[in-house]
């Protein structure tokens, strides 16, 4: 009989394993690209690296919009994202928030659009619109954005010789040492007798690579870690995802995993610390409050907006 549990994540952050058939994107998936007979648990691998850049974004609606045009209004939003990073040094040991990025977007639907006035130097946001008209939308665009922006920092930072980990799917398939970290899972990608294996781990202990998306323009190497031994978790509690671009060798793929499954444990949350512990990461989550800090006070920027919108409106400005 199967046994029921309660996730250790506050009900609001959803929870870390989603079993739903309509998330799972339909890839080719080659379970022998490291070990073709049983898998068993292996092991990670401490290498010694002296610095570790941990990326992520936070982003936020600043305000809806609507802007009234023939024949029905259309839908828009103000929303602002900021994405950084968290070196860890562990020579010193010290990390250190670095390379923190906002960017402001309006986006509206239907293909439609109108500047935004300026509020302040800090307060600027680029305009742009989607053909669709279905609000959400809008919000994947913002989303994006911030995603690609998260890309161009990871990437940045890899090519300046930081070994990355991204909070998120990789999403620059470039031959650099980053790795995309998923902390929740919504598409199963192994076999019956392949995902056994994934129960049996123990915090510093991963499943051999696999392959994602074999024969198309996103492949990427993956293998499934366990960062924390949590008491009284299912099977499943305290793993997550890593994955690298394919475009990397086999082997350098197999030494990331292994560095990335020995490194992250000590770096994991604790649920009287962060509501989705273990999974994310202490790094990220004191990213994540300065990021947020960032982007400025939500009172602040909602009343500066409508009163810049509504200025010119007031004074007879078409």
């Amino acid at each position: 009989m199967a046994q029921l549990f309660v996730e250790s994540w506050a009900p609001d952050y959803g929870s870390p394993f989603e079993s739903d058939a309509s998330l799972a994107q339909p890839e080719r998936v080659d379970e022998s690209v490291e070990v073709s007979g049983r898998w068993e648990p292996i092991a990670g691998v401490d290498d010694g690296i002296d610095k570790l850049a941990f990326v992520d974004g936070v982003r936020r609606v600043d305000a809806r919009l609507t802007l009234d045009a023939a024949p029905a209004p259309i839908p828009g939003i103000c929303g602002s994202y900021a994405v950084g990073a968290v070196v860890w040094d562990r020579t010193i040991p010290r990390s250190e928030v670095t390379d923190v990025r906002v960017g402001r977007l309006a986006v509206f639907a239907e293909g439609q659009g109108a500047p935004i006035p300026v509020v302040s130097p800090e307060l600027s946001y680029r305009a742009e619109s989607v053909p669709d008209a279905d609000p959400a939308a809008l919000i994947t665009r913002f989303h994006g954005a911030m995603r690609r922006a998260e890309g161009e920092l990871s990437e940045e930072l890899a090519k300046g010789g930081l070994f990355v980990v991204s909070d998120g799917p990789i999403n620059d398939m470039a031959a650099t040492d980053k790795v995309g970290f998923i902390k929740s899972h919504r598409a199963p990608y192994l076999s019956a007798d392949r995902s056994e294996v994934i129960g049996r781990l123990t915090s510093g202990e991963r499943t051999p690579l696999f392959l994602i998306g074999k024969g198309g323009a996103y492949e990427r190497y993956s293998w499934y870690f366990r960062i924390a031994d949590v008491a009284g978790g299912h099977s499943w509690t305290g793993v997550v995802r890593g994955e690298v671009s394919a475009a990397l060798e086999r082997s350098r793929a197999a030494a990331i995993a292994a560095r990335t499954t020995a490194l992250i444990p000590a770096v994991a949350s604790e649920s009287h610390i962060d509501p989705r512990a273990p999974q994310n990461l202490v790094p990220i989550g004191s990213l994540e409050r300065e990021l947020r800090r960032r982007l400025g006070d939500p009172g602040y920027v909602y009343r500066s907006l409508r009163s810049a919108i509504m200025r010119p409106q007031a004074a007879g400005v078409v």
